[in-house]
Parts: structure tokens; C-alpha cells; sequence
């Protein structure tokens, strides 16, 4: 991949992210399997709590339901919270599908 990716961050961030409480056991390059978890997702990206170790700009692959394996790059970084941009975007099907798999409370799923 020449040149690395192309992340368009200020257009990512208003994407509706959906709050989620969801474990996942990530590959990193030089930390190995690190163990993430995601507190909300979109089709564009998530956000990481009680994360450890990570950089802005390092890259992930996880492993997520109904999408199987994304890579991702952090675009931000706070003391115990990580923001992750995806390679791709996710289809809107197999983003529905995930979304319903992570969020097993109806309560916390989107009406519509």
C-alpha cells in the first residue's frame, strides 16, 4: 500500500456511532494481541476504553461480527480512551447485522 492510508478525519466524526459494551482481541504490529474494548462504533470507525499501549497513528486489525477482519488506525488518543478510523467504510447490511450481534439490549439499538 503505497503511501499509507487516506484518512479523512474531520469528515468520519459526524458519523452516528452507536453506544456498544463489547470486547475484542485485536492484532497489533508490535504489541502483538492486545485485548480492546470498544464502547462505541460507526460505520466509519470506534472509540476504545481502558486501552493501553496505543499511539496515535498505530494500526489495528480486529476482528468484528458479520464484517470478519478490518484494519483500523488510530486517529486520536487520550489517557484511557482511543479513537480508531477503518480502512474501509463498513457496508450499510453487514453494519446493521454487527450492530444487532453487539448490541444484544434492544434498549440500545436505533428504531428505523
Amino acid at each position: 500500500m503505497a503511501g499509507g492510508a487516506q484518512l479523512s478525519v474531520t469528515d468520519m466524526r459526524r458519523a452516528s456511532r452507536h453506544p456498544v459494551d463489547y470486547s475484542v482481541i485485536s492484532e497489533h504490529l508490535l504489541h502483538g494481541d492486545v485485548k480492546l474494548h470498544v464502547a462505541n462504533i460507526s460505520a466509519h470507525g470506534f472509540m476504545v476504553d481502558e486501552m493501553s499501549g496505543i499511539s496515535r497513528g498505530d494500526r489495528m486489525i480486529i476482528r468484528l461480527p458479520h464484517v470478519g477482519r478490518i484494519e483500523a488506525y488510530c486517529i486520536w488518543t487520550t489517557e484511557d480512551r482511543a479513537g480508531f478510523q477503518f480502512e474501509r467504510i463498513i457496508r450499510l447490511d453487514d453494519f446493521q447485522a454487527m450492530i444487532t450481534e453487539m448490541q444484544p439490549n434492544p434498549a440500545l439499538r436505533r428504531r428505523g
